[in-house]
C-alpha cells in the first residue's frame, strides 16, 4: 500500500511539476510580443504619452472612430471591446497606469453595462489570463470576483481549459511575434451593413451603482486624467428610452449622447452605429470636448 502511495504521489509531483513547465513557457510566449491583441498591446508596449484612452464595450469599439482622433494631431488608441463590462475597462486603465504610461484623456463609454447583473465578461477576462501570474494587479482584480474560481490559480489549468483561445496556436501566434487584426485602425472597427429591423428594449433594466466606475472615477482623479464619461447613440424606435435619463440622476457627470442619431440609415443594430454613423459621433465628440 505504501508502495502504492508513494508511486501516486511521484506521478502526482511529476504531473504538477510538468504543469507549472507548461504555465511558465505559455506565459513567456505571451510576454513576446504587443502586436496581437489589445491585452498584449497594453501588456507588452513600452510606456508612452497617450493623448485620448478610449475604453468600453462594443458601443465604444464601433462608434468612436480613432483614425478620425489621429488625424487632428491626438494620439489615440480604442481599447472597447465586444461585450466588454466595466470590470475589464477599469483592469486595463490599471495596466496602463502600472505600465508608467501618461495619459492625458479617458474617453469611457458607460451606458447599457450599468444594467448588467453580471460584474465581468467572460470572453473579455480570458484575455487577461494569459499574464495572470506575471501580474499582481491582474491577480487582485481576479481575486475580488464573487464568482473567483480556483481554477485560475491552478497552473496551466486556464491554458488547458481554454484551449481554442489560449491555447497551442495562440501561444505560438504570440511567440513568433504574429500581428492580429485587434489593433487595425488603432483598435476601431467599422460595421459596414444595417439591419432593417432595428429593435432595443430598455424599459425592463433599471441602471445601478457600478463599484469599477468608482474605481476608474478615482483612478483618474488620482492621475490628473481628464475623464469623459458619455452614454452612446441608440436608434430612434428603442423602448424604454429613459433608461439613460435614470443613469444621470444617479450619475449627473455622464454625458448623454443617446439621441444625437436618430436616422435609422446610420445604424448596424438598435445599438450600434455603422461607420458612417460612427464618423458622424465622432466628430461631435471632437467638436465637444477636444475642439482646439
Amino acid at each position: 500500500m505504501k508502495k502504492f502511495l508513494f508511486f501516486l504521489s511521484k506521478i502526482f509531483a511529476i504531473i504538477l511539476l510538468l504543469a507549472v513547465v507548461l504555465d511558465v513557457v505559455y506565459t513567456k510566449a505571451y510576454l513576446q510580443t504587443n502586436k496581437r491583441g489589445k491585452i498584449g498591446y497594453v501588456y507588452n508596449s513600452k510606456p508612452k504619452t497617450i493623448d485620448i484612452v478610449i475604453l468600453g464595450s462594443s458601443r465604444a469599439y464601433y462608434h468612436l472612430v480613432t483614425p478620425m482622433f489621429l488625424k487632428e494631431g491626438f494620439n489615440t488608441f480604442n481599447y472597447g471591446m465586444e461585450g466588454s463590462k466595466l470590470f475589464e475597462s477599469d483592469l486595463i486603465l490599471k495596466l496602463l497606469l502600472a505600465k508608467e504610461n501618461k495619459i492625458k484623456n479617458v474617453i469611457l463609454e458607460v451606458d447599457l453595462s450599468l444594467s448588467s447583473e453580471t460584474e465581468y465578461s467572460e470572453a473579455n477576462t480570458l484575455k487577461f489570463m494569459p499574464y495572470f501570474w506575471d501580474s499582481k494587479i491582474i491577480r487582485d482584480q481576479f481575486e475580488h470576483l464573487p464568482e473567483n474560481n480556483i481554477e485560475y490559480f491552478l497552473p496551466y489549468y486556464r491554458f488547458m481549459k481554454y484551449e481554442t483561445k489560449l491555447g497551442f496556436r495562440e501561444m505560438l501566434s504570440n511567440a513568433i511575434d504574429k500581428k492580429g487584426s485587434d489593433q487595425n485602425d488603432g483598435g476601431y472597427l467599422g460595421l459596414f451593413y444595417s439591419n432593417p429591423e432595428l429593435k432595443l428594449d430598455l424599459s425592463n433594466v433599471e441602471p445601478r451603482r457600478n463599484k469599477y466606475y468608482e474605481e476608474i472615477k478615482s483612478l483618474c482623479k488620482k492621475n490628473d486624467i481628464n475623464l469623459i464619461a458619455i452614454m452612446t447613440p441608440v436608434c430612434k424606435s428603442t423602448k424604454g428610452m429613459d433608461y439613460f435619463q435614470k443613469i444621470n440622476k444617479i450619475y449627473p457627470e455622464i454625458h448623454n449622447y443617446e439621441d444625437v442619431i436618430i436616422e435609422d440609415k446610420y445604424f448596424s443594430s438598435c445599438a450600434h452605429l455603422t461607420d458612417e454613423g460612427a464618423k458622424i459621433f465622432t466628430a461631435r465628440i471632437l467638436k465637444d470636448f477636444f475642439n482646439k
